[in-house]
């Protein structure tokens, strides 16, 4: 299993766009994807499924056996282990794990659960490491990706979750606040991984864990406007910035003189414009801007804008995919 988890402790940088996308573009070109959502907002299961799916998984029972909530339920009730649910298959190599709002109600169970691990604790354990077995058990062997959104926040769910990732790519904004939720972000990750590093040493033999790499592959510029293909000025003064803050809190870099712009950063993956019109387009299409047809509205100016998303998506899925090991044609 290669877990990848898209994070920003900043909401409203497009976060799960971008996931839902790029699990599109890897399984476009090839590569078997199992798109996780553990955000309890769940957006990215609203950008998958329709109404009437939906409706199908989150009934009004409170057993909801097709979601996380439901794989999580027997340890929440403290009857059980997590049951993982059958992958929701959005085509032949594409498959989704549903979030669900109440997954919420785990986040004091999780909160409970970690400082319980110091004491070697085995029912701490399972409930840490729930979220890592139940992908492993959905990914199987046919998912070489499995990609994960999160919410907006530094809380129990996430910690967990991100425990489960062997990396982590952060989609950033060109602003203040995502500059300032990079500077939470960074060090919480250093102390989270070497605290459960540690943690590990006291767990009981046998039971399968998340190594918590949570090895960063690197940042996203998100929806920034363009002009002559160049960011324009109001965003470009934060962007200049984002190279130098994320060596120093994500990486620990010392401070240095001579780091590259954004655009020579070899940290950073991509820069996405804000593609406008495409986005409500693709909503009312139920499907990634890059699959938009004339049918669907994109005619004129659109045609160039859905082939342009296209091959930014690509390049991006490309760097992903190589962090990982995983090759993108």
């Amino acid at each position: 299993m290669n877990t990848i988890a898209f994070f920003n402790n900043k909401g409203g940088v497009g976060k799960t766009s971008l996931v839902y996308h790029l699990a599109w573009m890897f399984a476009d070109r090839g590569v078997s994807v199992l798109a996780v959502d553990l955000d309890p907002q769940a957006n990215l299961t609203a950008m998958f499924l329709n109404e009437e799916e939906l409706e199908g998984i989150w009934p009004d029972a409170e057993e909801h056996p097709a979601t996380i909530y439901g794989a999580v339920r027997p340890i929440l009730r403290g009857l059980g282990d997590i049951e993982a649910p059958p992958v929701v298959r959005i085509q032949p190599n594409l498959g989704l794990l549903p979030g669900d709002l109440g997954l919420s109600r785990f986040e004091d169970k999780l909160s409970a659960a970690w400082p319980n691990c110091h004491n070697s604790d085995e029912a701490a354990f399972r409930t840490m490491s729930a979220f890592h077995r139940i992908m492993a058990e959905m990914a199987g062997d046919w998912a070489e990706l499995v990609l994960i959104d999160v919410g907006p926040n530094l809380g129990a769910i996430n910690r967990a979750a991100l425990i489960a990732s062997d990396r982590v790519c952060l989609p950033l904004a060109p602003d203040l606040y995502s500059l300032q939720g990079l500077r939470n972000l960074g060090p919480t990750l250093m102390r989270w991984r070497t605290t459960w590093a540690e943690m590990k040493l006291k767990a009981p033999v046998g039971l399968s864990l998340p190594i918590g790499s949570m090895t960063p592959t690197g940042y996203v510029v998100m929806q920034h406007s363009m002009r002559d293909s160049r960011p324009v000025k109001a965003y470009q003064r934060w962007m200049d910035r984002i190279p130098q803050v994320y060596r120093a809190v994500v990486l620990g870099e010392a401070a240095t003189d001579g780091v590259p712009k954004v655009e020579q950063d070899p940290n950073c993956l991509a820069q996405l414009k804000h593609y406008r019109s495409l986005m409500p387009l693709a909503m009312e299409a139920h499907k990634p801007m890059f699959h938009l047809k004339p049918a669907d509205g994109a005619i004129g100016a659109h045609v160039e804008a859905v082939r342009d998303c296209r091959n930014d998506f690509l390049r991006l899925a490309q760097k992903v995919g190589a962090s990982a090991g995983v090759s993108v044609a």
